[in-house]
């Protein structure tokens, strides 16, 4: 697994403190993005925060994410969390270190007293003496949040003095990208009352099951309520590995109500992911589950057809142009301001996404803009599907013919790939074992590849024909 070593570097430690007017917590930015370009330590908000115990909370539960695995839990994970000012909200992001499991919490304009909510993106500092001063916020103690140093430190900074160096994984990064497509494709199936969905949460095993895979959950509104179904009947919702809610257990007490997001599904399907969003005092919390707890986002595919053309790359140039650190992206407005149809502009969020420059939020349907404190396009580089593809167009291994179209393997051994409704199928084992569940296999990668070179000339050759007319 490639992996390098991500430094964040912060002017102190964010720290839980005790003032005349009530506790002040400062959470200490590092290297990060903003409108007015690349700053070391950006600020994004001063001021009280609405429901200090809830906040707590919900920080508390992003930052048990970015320090969990929930597969090989034995291995270390430790990543800070990601930070975003969006304007009106502010957005604290992790990924778990075994890529399964996205969490991320919402503080809205609603849960933020008062104060202007900055733009850009970056990683927060969340240390082990800050969780545990945070786990004791009582809730009738004012709490004033700063995100990013003192004013004073602003001005009189002369370098950092708290340095970290993490492990940051292509697969990790890749996750970010992963996630964020699959979750465009969910919709609201069901939302639970505060108390059943304690009710339903705290019935949920805490562990994961020893030895053999237990396989897929699922469960299916009733009402009200959700009840366990033992196979993927219309309007069900997957549950897959069942303990990684165990973050929610954070904000329950404090929890409206439960939202619980995705894909449709048909009777025989496989094991999908799902989004469980908690509904709280001007917050929201929500953690979206990888299809399996053994399998990481990384790995699903979603993202490799927008990367195969050059076309979406143009396309993500402009729209990248467009965003403006939106909190809400909206696809019919930047068609409008681009000159592209819809599609092509989705095409473009998913390519951006491969940097880690939108996400997607369930709650509103809708893509937002942050930029990814890391070198996110490395994700692209490495994929392994894709830098394979790559080669073998670049090897002349593709021969097409109609829908049928053959891939000549590095071994030797040839493939079938062919076409049927827009959906390219493969006689490789990748397709069978997955059967396009989890993206492209490189050999139909290589074919749609090679047939956009194909049209991209075309294209070139018409326009030098209408030209000499």
């Amino acid at each position: 697994m490639t992996r390098s070593m991500q430094a964040v570097a912060y002017c102190r430690p964010s720290v839980l403190e005790s003032a005349a007017g009530g506790q002040h917590l400062g959470l200490e930015t590092s290297r990060g993005t903003t409108p007015s370009g690349v700053q070391d330590h950006p600020r994004f908000f001063a001021g009280f925060l609405t429901s200090p115990q809830v906040a707590s909370a919900g920080l508390l539960a992003v930052a048990d994410v970015a320090a969990a695995r929930y597969y090989q839990p034995q291995l270390r994970a430790s990543l800070d969390p990601v930070v975003t000012g969006n304007g009106d909200r502010l957005r604290f992001e992790s990924f778990s270190g075994c890529c399964g499991v996205y969490a991320r919490l919402d503080v809205l304009r609603s849960g933020l007293d008062d104060g202007e909510v900055g733009h850009g993106t970056t990683n927060v500092d969340v240390n082990n003496p800050l969780r545990e001063a945070l786990s004791r916020i009582g809730p009738d103690d004012p709490l004033h949040l700063r995100v990013g140093p003192e004013e004073m430190a602003v001005t009189t900074l002369d370098g950092p003095v708290v340095e970290k160096k993490v492990p940051l994984p292509d697969r990790w990064l890749r996750g970010f990208a992963e996630a964020q497509v699959i979750a465009a494709g969910f919709d609201l199936r069901a939302e639970l009352p505060a108390a059943e969905a304690v009710r339903f949460l705290r019935s949920l095993p805490r562990s994961g099951p020893r030895g053999a895979a237990s396989g897929p959950r699922w469960v299916v509104p009733a009402g009200r309520a959700l009840r366990p179904t033992t196979r993927p009947v219309p309007g069900a919702v997957c549950l897959p590995g069942p303990e990684r809610l165990a973050a929610l257990q954070r904000v329950l007490r404090h929890a409206t109500a439960l939202r619980v997001y995705g894909p449709a599904v048909t009777g025989g399907a496989a094991a999908t992911s799902s989004a469980w969003e908690a509904v709280l005092p001007g917050m929201r919390l929500t953690l979206t589950l990888s299809p399996d707890a053994s399998r990481g986002f990384s790995g699903e595919g979603g993202v490799l057809d927008a990367l195969a053309t050059d076309e979406a790359a143009e396309d993500a140039e402009l729209i990248a142009v467009l965003l403006a650190w939106e909190p809400r992206v909206d696809v019919a407005d930047l068609a409008t301001a681009s000159g592209l149809t819809p599609e092509r502009v989705r095409a473009a969020l998913v390519r951006l996404g491969t940097s880690g420059r939108v996400g997607y939020d369930t709650a509103e349907a809708a893509y937002f803009h942050r930029e990814l404190p890391y070198d996110a396009g490395r994700a692209e580089r490495h994929n392994p599907r894709l830098r394979d593809a790559r080669a073998l167009v670049a090897a002349g291994a593709v021969a097409q013919d109609g829908a049928l179209a053959t891939v000549t393997a590095e071994d030797g051994h040839v493939h079938r790939v062919r076409e049927e409704k827009g959906v390219l199928s493969c006689s490789c084992l990748w397709w069978a074992k997955y059967r396009g569940g989890r993206g492209p296999c490189k050999h139909a990668l290589a074919v749609r590849m090679a047939r956009r070179g194909t049209a991209a000339v075309e294209r070139d050759v018409a326009r030098v024909d209408g030209g000499v007319r």
